[in-house]
């Protein structure tokens, strides 16, 4: 096992932003090829806003696709955004997911106990990274960006992670795939949730619009 590890997911506050065209959906097949396109779209992100939406990207029966929230200003809506990324799965069948979130993270030092009661966030030596879980059926795979900014606190590019190899991820955005391939009536279940609830499904090269999070 690696080294405790705690990471705080950040509220964000963003207008519109434009998708980078993905790969071919020929090209995107592998938990390593989402991650990889996870990583591009997540420096897309940083260097037209210095900020990143937490996105899921999945791959599935209906080819790959992204959902971005709308809104992410307290937990709940964060559970909410857990909630539908799982109906997102479900829905489209998917075999293949990354969640990629901002987030503060700190670490414990070789034969150091860590202050679970202290945030991530609060920590005098945290820090500010892009977290990419992947999953796969049977598989997880995870990677950390650390975040570099300048002295104005402008992006300016991911660093090296030093962080250990993780055997699993615990949280409100980890185990998002479900342990068995959907079946048809549960993807007509899900779809159905879905679209109750008004959620619209990304194609890649489309633009989307996120609403600022409500005050």
């Amino acid at each position: 096992m690696g080294c405790p590890l705690v990471t705080r997911f950040l509220p964000f506050n963003f207008t519109s932003a434009k998708i980078p065209p993905l790969q071919p959906p020929r090209q995107l097949e592998t938990l390593d090829d989402l991650l990889a396109q996870a990583e591009h779209y997540a420096g897309f992100c940083m260097r037209n806003s210095g900020k990143m939406a937490p996105t899921l990207f999945m791959i599935g029966a209906d080819g790959p696709l992204m959902f971005v929230p709308a809104s992410l200003a307290d937990e709940n809506e964060k559970d909410a955004f857990a909630t539908t990324a799982r109906l997102m799965c479900i829905a489209h069948a998917a075999t293949v997911a990354v969640m990629a979130l901002e987030a503060w993270m700190k670490m414990a030092t070789p034969g150091e106990q860590m202050d679970m009661t202290e945030p991530p966030s609060e920590a005098f030596d945290r820090q500010e990274v892009i977290v990419l879980m992947g999953e796969a059926q049977g598989s997880q795979k995870q990677k950390f960006l650390p975040i570099i900014r300048s002295d104005n606190r402008r992006f300016f590019g991911f660093g090296d992670s030093n962080v250990p190899v993780m055997d699993k991820m615990e949280g409100r955005f980890a185990q998002i795939l479900p342990p068995n391939v959907a079946t048809d009536e549960h993807r007509a279940l899900a779809k159905v949730m879905l679209k109750v609830k008004g959620v619209n499904v990304t194609k890649p090269g489309t633009t989307v619009r996120l609403t600022p999070p409500r005050r």
